[in-house]
């Protein structure tokens, strides 16, 4: 059960003694007895604190992954797609980049209904196993010069167990803190998720940063590009170990409370419920999701490889301006959240959305000018914008969907959306690049994206502190929930 403490809308009388393990005096409750239910949920802050670092730790390791592949996606072409046609390689690992992309609706299909039935966080323990051993298996995967094709069958073997497990995750942990947080922080609980992320993506940089600069391009080729690949293991040995150490999500137990009241079991919900019975709020997912995560991989995973193979840019120095722009991402990253908790989701979506329509085309152009002040100034433009989407995304898609299909329903959306047009935004770029010979095609795609994320943010309802679909209000102390009683009774 989750550690909260549920509180009834009625109006309190002075004698009301406090509830079992909670202070009196408006603190947050201290070793809260465990149960969920009734009309306000009381959170339990040390809990919160501990879902909020599993979620994110998880994260991060996932993305530390995906960064790696990004940044050493060079290397990796030479090593297991020989060719004497650079572009070729790059497109080739790229393309093993998208396939695990492809396979991720089918990991949301499994882990997110699983996740629905059988409760967040044993679902998102068995993402982490998967994550980590796919991630590790790839630094162990001979080269191409040693077992021919079987290289690349491996490494795609390795990136599709990757990419299934990672259709669990966000969904799974967007929802895990989303069900754990007071409503009026959610934004800023969430917002530590994608912080997540970037130190994932900051820790892939720097490491291949570092080793770019220590190693000569033969040590790198044979052995060096193994290490952070290898680094999975322990780091998934300890995101499972925080995992396994949490309880399930006040709104997850009490749907089992209410069914164990009344003396029923759970009634399955059938995938085609989590589709058909959602479906507007599937194509709202679909739609934030797809500017999200366009104008999130185009600049995190994509730009490193279009300043070096495009650009003709110094790739040591290319990957310090992004993990620079990303450093600054992570002190906007909490600030963001807290914004969106005191002016609401939609406007903050919306602010991200327009100014991707108007800045991409120049801020692209300052990129092109190639000198070192006006790529950052470019790439940083963009990364500021991206914050707008990384802050508000994991308390605002949660919010699409009814407790009872949360985890399923936008475990579907996040990752079609992410499937069709987030993983693959490397591959198409580099291709519309190669077909036409425009450089700007990255600024093109960015401002299509922000058009389709604003017609999303014009039909999404707010969500900023409210209550989830299907859960009651979640507050962080008893004089919290009795001021509510206070006010609903009048």
């Amino acid at each position: 059960m989750a550690s909260a403490t549920s509180v009834a809308l009625r109006k309190p009388e002075p004698s009301d003694a406090p509830l079992p393990g909670q202070r009196d005096e408006g603190a947050p409750g201290q070793d809260a007895a465990a149960g969920v239910g009734g009309d306000v949920t009381v959170t339990d802050p040390a809990m919160v604190k501990r879902a909020v670092k599993a979620a994110a730790l998880g994260n991060a390791m996932e993305w530390f992954d995906f960064g790696v592949y990004s940044y050493i996606a060079v290397t990796l072409g030479k090593v297991f797609f020989p060719s004497g046609n650079p572009t070729a390689q790059l497109l080739s690992t790229f393309g093993a980049f998208a396939a695990a992309f492809l396979i991720r609706p089918l990991g949301g299909m499994v882990f997110g209904p699983l996740g629905d039935r059988v409760g967040r966080q044993k679902v998102l323990a068995l993402t982490m196993i998967m994550m980590a051993a796919g991630t590790f298996a790839i630094g162990l995967i001979p080269s191409y010069a040693s077992i021919g094709v079987w290289a690349p069958v491996l490494l795609l073997a390795a990136r599709l167990v990757q990419g299934f497990s990672t259709g669990g995750e966000y969904a799974g942990a967007s929802t895990f803190i989303a069900e754990y947080a007071p409503d009026k922080k959610r934004g800023f609980l969430g917002s530590w998720l994608e912080f997540g992320t970037l130190a994932g993506y900051i820790g892939g940089a720097g490491l291949v940063t570092l080793m770019t600069a220590l190693l000569s391009s033969d040590d790198l080729l044979s052995w060096g590009w193994r290490i952070p690949f290898l680094i999975a293991g322990p780091m998934g040995l300890i995101g499972l170990y925080l995992r396994m150490k949490l309880e399930e999500t006040p709104a997850f137990a009490a749907e089992l409370e209410k069914a164990h009241r009344s003396e029923q079991t759970r009634a399955k919900v059938r995938l085609r419920d989590m589709v058909t019975g959602q479906w507007k709020a599937l194509l709202l997912c679909m739609g934030l999701v797809l500017v999200f995560n366009v104008t999130d991989y185009m600049l995190l995973s994509y730009m490193p490889s279009y300043l070096t193979s495009e650009l003709k840019y110094d790739e040591t120095h290319g990957l310090l301006v992004i993990l620079a722009v990303m450093a600054l991402m992570m002190i906007a990253q909490p600030f963001m959240g807290a914004l969106t908790d005191r002016v609401g989701r939609r406007p903050v979506i919306a602010a991200g959305c327009a100014g991707f329509f108007l800045l991409s085309v120049p801020a692209l152009l300052l990129i092109r000018d190639g000198s070192l002040w006006a790529i950052a100034l470019g790439l940083g433009a963009l990364g500021m914008l991206l914050v707008c989407f990384t802050a508000s995304m994991p308390s605002a898609l949660p919010a699409l969907f009814p407790t009872k299909v949360r985890y399923g329903s936008l475990s579907i959306g996040f990752n079609i959306s992410v499937s069709v047009f987030g993983g693959t935004t490397p591959l198409i770029v580099t291709a519309l690049i190669g077909a036409t010979g425009d450089k700007m095609m990255p600024a093109y795609y960015m401002m299509a994206a922000a058009v389709i994320g604003g017609i999303a943010v014009w039909y999404m309802t707010e969500s900023a502190r409210k209550p989830l679909p299907g859960s009651p209000p979640a507050v962080e102390t008893v004089a919290e929930a009795r001021t509510m009683a206070l006010r609903e009774s009048r």
